[in-house]
């Protein structure tokens, strides 16, 4: 049992007999009545996201859930496969229980919840943010930096973000994983 305020982001509660996990959460002291915590709480099966308000001090049961570093190894017909960092052992998982497949990337390093009690894999997050290759990308026009103007482009695991206009095809970028937008160019 924990109370409301050591809900943080990331955090398994068991609510309605469901898990979920906290995504987003802010502590509301108005200035007439008691203080309240809004949350965005997402389904571990469903992937649902739904919206909470919870009274201060209540009591809520949290999940006990253990996080383990694990490497991607490959992607076939029967799933996406990794390695567990510390023993070695591989495991498949489905596409859909995987934050933002698209940018997984050969050897990139993810964080695998699994509920302590069941065995089950509640969820594969990536890291924050990635380093890829532009693949392709139009041209950019010379005289065209007057505007915050951009362009698609595809980076290496096939998936398309919108970059400025200086970035050019080999160019390596940081990509923030979770927004899915371009963040700035690597030397």
């Amino acid at each position: 049992m924990a109370s409301t305020s050591d809900i943080k982001n990331g955090l398994c509660i068991e609510y309605n007999g469901n898990l979920y996990f906290v995504t987003e959460f802010q502590h509301v002291k108005p200035g007439k009545g008691p203080a309240f915590v809004r949350t965005k709480l997402k389904n571990v099966v469903t992937g649902k996201v739904i919206d909470n308000t919870f009274p201060s001090g209540h009591k809520i049961i949290t999940a006990r859930v253990e996080k383990r570093t694990h490497q991607f190894l490959y992607k076939d017909s029967s799933g996406y496969h990794f390695m567990d960092s510390s023993t070695y052992e591989q495991m498949s998982l489905e596409k859909t229980q995987i934050d933002h497949p698209e940018y997984l990337m050969d050897g990139i390093e993810v964080e695998i919840s699994v509920h302590t009690e069941t065995g089950d894999i509640l969820s594969c997050e990536l890291p924050q943010s990635i380093e890829s290759k532009i693949i392709y990308t139009e041209p950019g026009v010379k005289g065209d930096t007057a505007t915050n103007a951009t362009k698609l482009a595809k980076i290496e695991t096939g998936a398309e973000i919108q970059v400025p206009l200086f970035i050019n095809e080999n160019d390596k970028v940081k990509i923030d994983i979770r927004q899915g937008k371009y963040v700035e160019r690597v030397k």
